[in-house]
C-alpha cells in the first residue's frame, strides 16, 4: 500500500514543485553515470572503434597493395606472354624458312642426281649402241667374207678379213 500512497502524493504535487534532494540526487547519478562512462566505458569503445577502424584501413592497404601486385604480375605474365608469343613467331618463322631451304636442296640435289642419271643412260647407251654397231659390223663383215669367199671359190685368209673388216668400220662410222 505504500507504493499507493507515493503514487497518490506524487500525483497530487504540482509539476512545477522543485523538490532539492531528488533533483541533487538526479544530477549526482547523472553526473557519476556520465563519469563512469566518460572515463571507463567511452575510452573502451573508442580504443575498439579505433582498433577497428585501424584494421579496416589496414585490410584496405593489404587490398589495395595485393591489386597493386596483381596489376604487376598482370602486367609482367601479359609481358612474358607477348614475350612467347614473338618466339614462337620467330620458330615458326626459322622452322618454315628451314623447311623451304632444306625443300629448295633436296629439289637441287635430286635435279642434280636425276641429271647424273640422265647423263650415264645417255653413256650407257652410247657405249651399247657402239658395242651393239661393232658387233654388227664384225658379223657382217663376218657374213660377206663368208659370202665372198663362196663367191670367189676360195678361202679368205684371216689376215684378209681383218683388212676387210677395218675397211668396213671406218666406212660405216664415217658415215
Amino acid at each position: 500500500m505504500n507504493i499507493f500512497l507515493l503514487a497518490n502524493e506524487a500525483a497530487e504535487a504540482s509539476p512545477l514543485s522543485f523538490k532539492l534532494l531528488p533533483a541533487f540526487s538526479t544530477v549526482a547519478v547523472f553526473l557519476v553515470a556520465f563519469g563512469t562512462f566518460a572515463f571507463v566505458v567511452w575510452p573502451k569503445i573508442t580504443k575498439a572503434l579505433d582498433a577497428r577502424d585501424e584494421k579496416i584501413l589496414g585490410e584496405i592497404r593489404a587490398a589495395e597493395a595485393a591489386q597493386a601486385k596483381a596489376k604487376a604480375a598482370q602486367s609482367e605474365f601479359e609481358k612474358r606472354l607477348e614475350e612467347a608469343r614473338a618466339a614462337a613467331d620467330d620458330m615458326i618463322r626459322k622452322a618454315r624458312s628451314e623447311a623451304d631451304r632444306q625443300a629448295d636442296e633436296l629439289r637441287t640435289r635430286s635435279q642434280r642426281e636425276l641429271e647424273d642419271m640422265r647423263l650415264r643412260a645417255t653413256q650407257e647407251l652410247e657405249s651399247a649402241k657402239r658395242t651393239a654397231l661393232a658387233e654388227i659390223h664384225a658379223v657382217a663383215a663376218t657374213l660377206a667374207t663368208t659370202v665372198a669367199g663362196k663367191i670367189l671359190k676360195r678361202e679368205i685368209q684371216p689376215g684378209d678379213q681383218k683388212r676387210l673388216v677395218d675397211e668396213s668400220l671406218s666406212e660405216m662410222t664415217s658415215r
